[in-house]
């Protein structure tokens, strides 16, 4: 358990530079479909009563938090391996639980505004945001949050720490070596 725990806390921050451009995309994704949950009923509290959620209040608000909170987080890159985790979980449901209904021309969504309306190429048209999010995080949750982020300075600076604290030992070591030396 403490080696996952030190896998998701301690990314690696050598990933390339180019990873804040996904981070960008994919947190300002959830951190706007988070807020658009709160502000507009049929984005949250609608949409999950007509997708027959359990608690849809509670489940909308829940996830509406999780995407603005978690959308932050991911742009910042603090703590990114851990908002990965949810937000894999959560592009999953979301893609079943609206996608196996327009495949089947069940959905209680309303109908893409141009066909195909149903089926298999219906689905692949219409799943094509939470694909690329549930791709994205799945990368960030891989490689980490790159260099610029709040979770590589983080981690600079324990390794300085460390490196201080390193040094204080071996200076000691040696001027106590220097003393039992005696007068020259």
């Amino acid at each position: 358990m403490h080696r996952i725990l030190q896998w998701f806390s301690n990314p690696p921050h050598n990933a390339p530079k180019a990873t804040i451009l996904l981070r960008l995309m994919a947190g300002s994704v959830f951190l706007w479909e988070g807020i658009l949950k709160f502000v507009y009923a049929n984005q949250g509290v609608g949409r999950f009563t007509k997708l027959g959620f359990p608690f849809p209040d509670f489940t909308a608000s829940f996830v509406g938090g999780l995407e603005t909170v978690g959308g932050l987080l991911i742009l910042l890159g603090l703590g990114t391996r851990f908002v990965a985790v949810p937000f894999l979980i959560e592009m999953v449901v979301a893609m079943l639980s609206t996608k196996i209904g327009l495949y089947l021309g069940t959905s209680p969504l309303p109908l893409p505004p141009s066909p195909p309306l149903s089926g298999f190429w219906a689905v692949l048209h219409e799943v094509r945001s939470e694909y690329a999010q549930l791709l994205t995080v799945a990368f960030l949750l891989w490689a980490g949050p790159g260099s610029w982020s709040l979770d590589a300075r983080r981690a600079g600076k324990r390794t300085e720490d460390r490196r201080q604290q390193g040094a204080w030992p071996e200076m000691a070591s040696a001027l106590s070596a220097i003393r039992s030396a005696g007068p020259l």
